[in-house]
């Protein structure tokens, strides 16, 4: 920051640095009216020094007082656009460093549900109201596991899709023909649902994991690096493809083979291709409805006594 007097009345104003200026037209920083852009950079350095002696607080509490009035007008029309959220003293660092692309508010929480804090952004119809298949499988799994997975409940928002999706997921993961072990199939979901900054899916599927592997810290690995991971050699090919379908890339006879070369055919590649998809789009439903994971998943798998899950 740079103290500054301004042209009329000697009023100080703290003006963003160049950086602030580059990360502007690097598209991260907001496009705000310069006296509104001023006001919430004196909000920022009011929030990161409040241990700062009184007499340095005053002289920037200074600037913002000057530009409350002419700044009050334009807060309330960004208000009224529903940008409220994008102003609030927790997000304001984030503006220069492009972190308020996503801010998943609830994603890694694992306070209980409650009204206040549900599954995720749509309602979960009652249970009396859900179609008797749907409750059916719900009752089933929720058996088998000891809970019921947020995904079933979010799902059951829109019943003909939830009957499409989990038909199709039981297509290409309960298949019993291919190379691919539950276990490497959980793999695929970690690494491509992290790539895909995905936490419902890179938790949930790290648990499954972990319970299918034996490996309790292998998914772990993979969230943080898979390249560093403790993978073999035939895992690596496997991921790699998964991850070059993930990010669309140019898949060339060059991916298929060097999937030949660990073991895996043609059928393999479309099995980790499909998984692949399959999940991007999994990961991208999760997000805009803000899914949480359920606080079980988070210790599944890493102490024995897992049994109960494994069954699942």
């Amino acid at each position: 920051m740079v103290h500054r007097r301004g042209a009329r009345g000697g009023d100080p104003r703290w003006m963003p640095t160049q950086q602030h200026r580059a990360t502007a037209r690097s598209g991260a920083w907001v496009s705000l009216p310069r006296p509104l852009t001023a006001l919430l950079v004196e909000q920022r350095v009011a929030d990161s020094d409040r241990g700062a002696p009184k007499s340095c607080q005053k002289s920037r509490s200074s600037c913002g007082k000057a530009l409350a009035p002419q700044a009050a007008e334009m807060i309330r029309a960004l208000l009224n656009n529903k940008l409220s959220s994008f102003l609030s003293p927790q997000r304001l660092p984030l503006l220069d460093s492009g972190g308020l692309q996503r801010w998943p508010q609830v994603a890694y929480s694992t306070t209980e549900e409650s009204a206040a804090r549900p599954v995720g952004r749509y309602p979960v119809p009652n249970k009396k109201d859900m179609p008797y298949d749907i409750v059916e499988l719900m009752e089933e799994v929720e058996m088998k596991t000891g809970f019921l997975p947020n995904v079933f409940k979010a799902m059951s928002h829109r019943p003909a899709e939830f009957r499409a999706f989990f038909a199709y997921y039981n297509a290409i993961m309960n298949k019993d023909t291919g190379r691919l072990s539950k276990a490497d199939k959980e793999l695929i979901i970690v690494a491509t649902s992290a790539v895909n900054r995905c936490p419902y899916c890179v938790v949930a599927h790290g648990a499954l994991h972990r319970i299918y592997s034996k490996q309790p810290a292998l998914a772990d690995q993979v969230i943080v690096n898979w390249k560093l991971a403790d993978l073999s050699d035939r895992d690596l090919a496997m991921l790699e493809f998964a991850l070059a379908v993930c990010r669309a890339d140019n898949i060339t006879e060059e991916h298929f083979q060097k999937l030949e070369r660990h073991g895996f055919d043609r059928e393999d590649a479309w099995d980790i291709g499909m998984i692949s998809a399959f999940f991007a789009m999994s990961n991208r439903i999760a997000h805009y409805i803000n899914l949480r994971p359920n606080k079980e998943f988070y210790t599944m798998g890493r102490t024995p006594g897992g049994e109960k899950e494994e069954e699942a």
